[in-house]
């Protein structure tokens, strides 16, 4: 498959405070979900601020590929016409999920318990990551998976006739994992059980509840035990997607760091097993407000608003990684200009993202001046409580998030930094370029080398 030209960018310091009322995309983990239970449901599932990313898009295409009608209303609103629980077709064609590790591996476990063959890929970067942490547990379904070495896309994948319920235990927090387990187990008679050892994000259970699912949850320890009633009759249902809190990271970390600055994010969502990164930045001194708190479509939702300010530095657990593992690229930032050594523990599940986010985001910061360490999988920064010297090429390695956080860099840095390839970002954040200058940013486009 052919791959995009690099689409160098270039960002320099902030001339002004950031200032502005801002929307961000909507829930990227959210929107994959509501189009793929949709699929599964029986009758029309509207869906309004669905994120139209590239990585969001590839889901909508894979369901229209396996029966669902899906489309998209004048006034920018979708509409699913499901096929019901173990009404899906056999994909005439390769379903190819761009640069979605979640949409893959989600897949993954509808396709697991429905008897047809498929084969899946996808772009450079997700034919670099692994599937075996999900096609290990959904083989015991009685699916048959072959990859490449290492359990890599392309990826051919026989659903079995009569799919087995699973119990798994988790080996490492995933909610990509405990999500695939589950959808395929929807469609395999009797209890599906996950045990998780440490919570991660619960969308796949709020929203299995919102479309009639039969699911129980239960505390234990710092994990979760959750059990799945297979074969239900999944109930069309309208949902409205939040605010992407990853999203609204980028932004918010940038108002915290241009002295000030004062920003508004309407409507992000709130859920506690997301807001690990809002929990650091105000252990770091972050002047971050939430107001009108609300739940929408079985979510909580909130206003940020956000003011420039000094930050310190913090030591923050493993623990916190499942509720913040997309953040740790732009939480690196802020900590590269807080007073102090800030240590991020406990961070392997980042060498296995987009790209190894770990050494990734070492290098970005490393090149433009700040003093980074990994010592194992912890990640510790040396701050001065000035933003770094800059000047540096970021390699983005296919990654939005490094680009992003490269960017907003950027904008404090002494000297401007370049992304290598921020072209990846539109797979989760269309317009963050034109966002972040309408704030008061400098990002430009650069010729390709």
């Amino acid at each position: 498959m052919d791959e995009a030209a690099p689409r160098p960018l270039n960002s320099g310091r902030a001339s002004r405070p950031l200032h502005g009322r801002i929307a961000v995309p909507g829930d990227k983990s959210i929107s994959h979900r509501a189009l793929m239970f949709g699929a599964l449901a029986v009758g029309e599932t509207r869906i309004t601020g669905l994120l139209t990313g590239e990585d969001v898009l590839r889901t909508a295409a894979a369901m229209r590929a396996l029966g669902a009608e899906v489309s998209r209303d004048p006034e920018g609103g979708w509409r699913v016409a499901g096929r019901g629980i173990g009404g899906l077709i056999e994909p005439a064609d390769i379903l190819d999920m761009g640069n979605s590790g979640t949409a893959a591996r989600l897949l993954c476990g509808i396709l697991a318990s429905h008897p047809m063959f498929a084969v899946m890929t996808g772009d450079a970067s997700l034919r670099r990551r692994p599937m075996r942490r999900v096609i290990d547990p959904l083989t015991a379904t009685g699916a048959r998976f072959s990859a490449r070495e290492g359990g890599r896309l392309p990826l051919a994948i026989e659903g079995a006739r009569d799919a087995l319920p699973l119990d798994y235990r988790v080996p490492v927090a995933s909610a990509q994992v405990k999500s695939a387990v589950l959808l395929a187990g929807l469609n395999a008679p009797g209890i599906t059980r996950v045990d998780e050892p440490q919570a991660t994000r619960d969308h796949s259970e709020n929203m299995l509840r919102h479309f009639g699912a039969d699911v129980s949850v239960e505390v234990a320890g710092a994990g979760r035990v959750i059990e799945l009633t297979g074969q239900p009759e999944l109930r069309a249902a309208d949902v409205v997607v939040p605010g992407d809190p990853s999203s609204a990271a980028f932004p918010l970390v940038a108002a915290l760091l241009v002295a000030g600055s004062k920003v508004t994010i309407p409507g992000i969502g709130l859920n506690p097993l997301r807001t690990g990164l809002l929990v650091c930045l105000r252990e770091m001194g972050a002047d971050i407000v939430v107001r009108n708190s609300r739940t929408e479509g079985g979510e909580p939702v909130g206003d940020l608003d956000i003011a420039g300010g000094a930050l310190r530095a913090v030591d923050i657990p493993p623990e916190r990684a499942p509720s913040m593992i997309d953040e740790y690229p732009i939480l690196a930032v802020a900590a590269a200009c807080a007073a102090g050594t800030t240590r991020l523990r406990g961070l392997q599940e980042l060498r296995v993202k987009e790209s190894d986010r770990l050494a990734a985001t070492a290098a970005m910061l490393s090149v433009n001046g700040a003093k980074i360490e990994i010592v194992g999988d912890d990640m510790i920064i040396h701050g001065t409580g000035a933003p770094p010297a800059g000047g540096g090429v970021v390699e983005t390695h296919m990654d939005h998030r490094i680009a992003m956080s490269a960017l907003v860099l950027g904008l404090v840095a002494a000297s401007p930094v370049t992304a290598d390839d921020a072209g990846f970002i539109d797979t989760s954040f269309p317009g963050f370029v034109e966002l972040m200058n309408g704030l008061g940013g400098s990002i430009r486009t650069l010729p390709a080398a």
